[in-house]
């Protein structure tokens, strides 16, 4: 098996139950950074447990899937036992043995779709075969430049004209959709603050970049 095809039967056992296909594919000293689970190898597993032991069955409906080095991302729907569906992004990283060795995510509860009419899995899903490498140059120049804010001078540098898709489920389309967000947050009082990056992976054309954020707000809403 691939690294990837492992992440994906990994996420898998949530369905299936299978507590030793779960063993099997973790390392003994897992790390876990989704703060709702303790961490371990024993506790991914008690999880899996629990939710077979659920009286409405978990759902997992993946819907990208890339590999970078030791690390495999994913995008995937999840409704963990009935509780509603969450859009994750998870972050497998694997040690020398191929064995899952540590996780992080981030989950979002299903919304409808933006003001441009997407949603947060909609669009392509062919991958192009282009330098990996390049990608993430490009999406670790954005982050720096325009979320961190050292060289904001360049954001239009970033985009074809106003030819931008958008999926945050509250922002249009467009640097002009963008524009706009950010002015109605001004408006709010509201900044964000980007204070570091932790990791950039990239595979073809698409990339997942990880940073901190502070998310302010100055007053009442």
């Amino acid at each position: 098996m691939t690294n990837k095809e492992k992440a994906l039967a990994l996420i898998g056992t949530f369905v299936s139950g299978d507590t030793v296909k779960a063993k099997e594919l973790l390392a003994t000293g897992y790390i876990q950074h989704n703060l709702a689970f303790g961490t371990g190898a024993d506790a991914f597993v008690a999880a899996v447990e629990g939710l077979a032991q659920a009286p409405v069955k978990t759902t997992v409906n993946n819907i990208r899937a890339f590999e970078d080095g030791d690390k495999v991302f994913l995008q995937t729907v999840y409704n963990f036992a009935g509780a509603g569906e969450q859009v994750g992004f998870d972050v497998f990283r694997f040690d020398a043995d191929g064995k899952i060795a540590e996780h992080w995510d981030n989950l979002a509860d299903k919304a409808a779709p933006n003001p441009s009419g997407h949603t947060q899995i909609d669009g392509t899903l062919e991958k192009k075969d282009v330098d990996k490498e390049e990608t993430r140059k490009v999406v670790a120049g954005f982050v720096g430049d325009v979320l961190r804010g050292e060289n904001p001078d360049k954001l239009t540098s970033y985009y074809d004209g106003d030819k931008y898709i958008q999926h945050n489920t509250a922002i249009a389309d467009g640097l002009s959709g963008l524009g706009a967000a950010l002015e109605a947050m001004a408006k709010q009082g509201i900044s964000m603050v980007y204070n570091k990056t932790h990791m950039v992976l990239a595979d073809g054309d698409y990339a997942l970049a990880c940073w901190n954020l502070w998310r302010c707000t100055y007053n009442l809403l």
